[in-house]
């Protein structure tokens, strides 16, 4: 077989919208979650595979229990897909660029704490700035801003490290590290141990604890500090929103951690003590699809979020050995 044979038998038609749909079974795992994804049903995503095997004449998926296994072939196409993907989004930001100053509407995704104490200030960066580029927000926690990032509903998230996170080195993903978000002890204002400067975790081994919800992000790093220190933390409330963990311990009913991004209005009644050693920290990132991050909007957020980032508070830098206290008659932190 001469070469224009061998590229007449491998050439065929690159449709995105079957390569999107391989995608989606891929990260999802049957047709009908990569339906959801992609705001389809069912039957139209069999109809893009079926089709996308017919241009590759080769099977893409097996069949695996309920789910789907992908082939080699389907392995090797989404390889290329990624690229084909990424290679698109720069090709928009290229054409964005040609119209001079950055502009157009970003979708940001992404948990409460990081939306209030780095987006915000980035958003008051970027209006000074860069006016012509406005942000459309929705607060969602980091599993979910992936999924919504993936269905391409959103074009950023802030995330934090996690098993759900975009992980360093896909290809789908451009990530950039924006703080080392560190949590600290919170601690009734009469518990025996409120009056330290710092104070090591293991200490804290055998209190009951106010914990993030069961398979929250932040509830990974909370067991991940416990565990680096040694102990099984006893759980004894569960709480999402941090006032509330803090509510909860301002009324004795525990203690907790809390990362600093979280204590911008602790209550009255609760001592903030950083951690000694090595403590937790919530490692926070912004991510976009591949290639997204060289559209000038785009770069733009993405400087903002990294000023934000840098700015000398102390509820992101916080190395000083500082202890907050909150009472009834000083509701503002006064260091010691």
């Amino acid at each position: 077989m001469d070469f224009l044979d061998l590229t007449r038998n491998i050439r065929f038609m690159v449709d995105l919208r079957r390569l999107r749909a391989l995608r989606a079974v891929a990260d999802h795992g049957t047709l009908a979650a990569a339906a959801d994804a992609l705001h389809l049903t069912p039957s139209a995503v069999s109809q893009q595979l079926a089709a996308l095997e017919r241009d590759v004449q080769r099977p893409l998926l097996e069949p695996d229990g309920r789910s789907v296994r992908l082939t080699p072939a389907a392995r090797v196409l989404l390889e290329h897909a990624d690229m084909l993907f990424a290679q698109l989004e720069r090709l928009e930001g290229d054409l964005a660029a040609a119209g001079g100053e950055p502009r157009g509407e970003i979708r940001v995704v992404g948990f409460p704490t990081a939306l209030a104490g780095l987006l915000a200030p980035a958003a008051r960066i970027l209006r000074r700035e860069t006016p012509g580029v406005t942000l459309r927000i929705l607060e969602l926690e980091t599993p979910q801003a992936v999924e919504a990032m993936a269905r391409r509903d959103a074009e950023l998230m802030l995330g934090m490290e996690c098993s759900a996170a975009p992980q360093i080195g896909d290809t789908r993903w451009h990530r950039e590290d924006l703080i080392g978000d560190r949590l600290d002890a919170v601690l009734p204002a009469d518990h025996p141990l409120a009056g330290r400067a710092w104070i090591a975790l293991e200490e804290l081994a055998r209190e009951e604890w106010v914990a993030p919800p069961v398979g929250w992000s932040c509830d990974e790093v909370f067991h991940a500090g416990c565990r680096a220190a040694g102990f099984s933390p006893r759980i004894a409330h569960r709480a999402g929103d941090w006032q509330a963990t803090m509510g909860l311990v301002a009324a004795d009913l525990g203690i907790s951690l809390v990362p600093r991004l979280a204590q911008t209005t602790p209550p009255p009644g609760v001592v903030v003590i950083p951690l000694s050693g090595v403590p937790p920290k919530r490692h926070v990132f912004a991510a976009c699809r591949a290639g997204a991050e060289a559209a000038p909007a785009m770069r733009a957020l993405l400087d903002a979020l990294q000023q934000a980032a840098q700015r000398p508070a102390h509820l992101i830098a916080g190395e000083g050995s500082r202890r907050w206290e909150y009472s009834p008659a000083a509701r503002t932190p006064a260091a010691r």
